[in-house]
């Protein structure tokens, strides 16, 4: 029992570094560590139960709440949280101090990712292939817009951020914290963790919730229904934010993957340690899948 608390803070926590990392997905290392329809099967369980309790269905929504697999949400929730709150000071500096071999990094680790996940299909089909290379095309032409920082955002702007950027971390390839960079959030939000701004941190979290109960059903309809082709939008979505994890954008050479989603070339001198970075995070993907595919799949209670 304590083995697989320990195992599913470890998943947390992973997820959460990813969450942190702009351009990376705690969705992207949950389907990597093959816990991810289990995720969203339980959210949208949990959410079914929150809408009979509005509904004033007491007595259901708690039965429907008490079959939800809180051991597992639990964990995963302390270890995601605890990341946030360890790691984001880190991976700011790291953006900042080691643009380059971070981002490359992080771009081995989705390129992978994207790969390996193709197993998850039943049958590769052509038109498969067609969603897989419109979503992928249709992320990277996005994904080169960017807002300037907003300096005082309104209460209701923070909400919707955190509706929006919830919904990004449940899909692998969209990233929630480049979400905010795209709605120029992304300074006073991660300055509002590291500052403990409770107010702030408290908005943003209802926004969660709100985007959380309505996308989490949606998306397990989704994958329930026309699962193979969802799992080519998911490939999709990670391919495209390839885009923000390229280390060498134009018009910055400090900023690494991260700031700016305007590509570059290389130059001859990043080249060895931006490869050794990539294809070291590409087989702990690797390793990562393989531990992954061992899970073994669990029956959600159906409400």
């Amino acid at each position: 029992m304590l083995w697989r608390v320990l195992a599913n803070l470890g998943r947390g926590f992973a997820m959460g570094a990813a969450d942190v990392v702009p351009g990376v997905s705690g969705g992207t290392v949950a389907l990597l560590l093959g816990i991810y329809d289990r995720l969203v099967e339980q959210i949208a369980h949990l959410s079914a139960a929150a809408a009979q309790a509005l509904r004033g269905r007491l007595r259901r929504a708690f039965a429907m709440a008490v079959r939800a697999e809180w051991g597992f949400l639990v964990a995963l929730a302390a270890g995601i949280g605890a990341a946030i709150l360890a790691l984001v000071e880190a991976v700011r500096w790291l953006i900042d101090e080691q643009p380059v071999g971070f981002s490359a990094a992080f771009f081995g680790l989705v390129a992978v990712t994207v790969v390996t996940t193709r197993s998850q299909v039943s049958r590769w089909r052509a038109d498969l292939a067609v969603t897989f290379v419109v979503v992928g095309v249709a992320v990277f032409l996005l994904l080169g817009v960017r807002a300037g920082s907003v300096a005082d955002p309104a209460a209701v702007v923070i909400v919707g951020a955190g509706a929006l950027v919830i919904c990004a971390m449940i899909l692998p390839g969209i990233s929630g914290a480049f979400v905010l960079l795209l709605l120029g959030l992304y300074d006073p939000i991660t300055e509002a963790v590291s500052d403990r701004d409770v107010g702030t941190v408290v908005l943003f979290g209802l926004g969660a919730v709100i985007g959380l109960a309505v996308f989490s059903r949606l998306l397990q309809r989704l994958l329930d229904r026309w699962r193979d082709a969802m799992i080519a939008v998911l490939m999709g979505l990670m391919a495209g934010s390839l885009r923000v994890l390229w280390p060498w954008p134009v018009g910055d050479a400090d900023a690494g993957g991260f700031g700016n989603a305007a590509l570059g070339a290389p130059p001859a001198s990043d080249l060895a340690a931006a490869a050794i970075a990539a294809v070291a995070a590409g087989a702990v993907a690797v390793v990562l899948h393989r531990v992954g595919a061992r899970q073994v799949p669990v029956e959600v209670p159906q409400g």
